[in-house]
């Protein structure tokens, strides 16, 4: 959430390892716990199943998802930003200097890529758990014995293009977006730009990957693969048992989970780089 420039006084500063993923970590911990009930809600809807009946039903798996989803965006975050380095001392420029938005975007979804190798198997984790009722070790434990120490990694492959886009769009094209919003005028003020463009961001990047998303859950929710043998085959038996329609279950919650987590995370994110910013003035 770049602000333009020449348009604002505030210093924006690049941050190092060590912040991004403070930042990452925070950011994180707070998107998984404010929007637990719209992941639960997603996964019920897109497994067919009922939706809890109590506060506790839920928040199951809130612990794990916090926890888990906490140190990914860190890696995320710290992983764009060292892909960024790279890329500015490839073209030899200097670290404050700026990529351009289509390599900002491309960038990003280089992390998302990297973070996919975490995040498949804590996916595959709260689904379980969400099923098994039990503790995120438990959960481990029992998927481990019962189907084999490889089943942990189901479904990586849909979660590494899932991550890809997720990942450029709020590291991406979020900022991307608020940027050229503030500059054309459409919003001139900096928190309802990036509300906005967040929101613009987080919808495309729902509508683009969500049923990959809807196959790859129901792929990890069915570890004897009885139903499902890889998420191509489940996008498609889904497409062929309810259409389009199918694909696209629970896409409201996570469009508007996705809205939320690119506006919280990119704002902790701007406002770290703010603070770091101000510390040079």
């Amino acid at each position: 959430m770049a602000a333009p420039s020449g348009s604002s006084s505030t210093v924006r500063l690049p941050l190092s390892d060590v912040e991004n993923l403070g930042a990452g970590a925070l950011g994180g911990t707070l998107e998984a716990f404010l929007q637990m009930p719209l992941i639960t809600y997603k996964i019920c809807v897109q497994e067919g199943r009922p939706t809890p009946t109590n506060i506790a039903g839920w928040y199951r798996g809130v612990v794990v998802a916090s926890s888990t989803i906490a140190p990914i965006t860190a890696f995320q975050m710290g992983v764009n930003g060292a892909i960024e380095r790279s890329w500015l001392s490839y073209k030899g420029l200097k670290q404050n200097d700026k990529l351009t938005d289509g390599e900002s975007i491309a960038v990003a979804a280089g992390a998302g890529v990297v973070s996919a190798l975490l995040y498949s198997p804590v996916d595959l984790v709260i689904i379980q758990q969400q099923k098994m009722g039990l503790s995120a070790v438990s959960t481990t434990s029992a998927i481990m014995s019962q189907y084999g120490t490889n089943t942990i990694m189901r479904g990586l492959m849909s979660t590494v293009v899932r991550e890809a886009i997720y990942t450029a769009g709020y590291l991406g094209l979020s900022p991307v977006l608020t940027k050229n919003i503030q500059e054309r005028g459409i919003v001139k003020n900096e928190f309802g730009a990036s509300f906005v463009g967040a929101c613009m961001a987080g919808t495309l990047s729902a509508l683009a990957t969500h049923p990959v998303d809807t196959a790859k859950t129901c792929y990890q929710a069915d570890l004897t693969g009885k139903t499902y043998s890889s998420a191509t085959s489940a996008m498609f038996t889904v497409y062929r048992e309810k259409g389009i329609g199918g694909l696209y279950n629970g896409a409201a919650a996570r469009t508007a989970r996705l809205c939320g987590a690119f506006f919280i995370i990119g704002l902790v994110r701007d406002q770290a780089m703010q603070y770091k910013g101000s510390l040079t003035e």
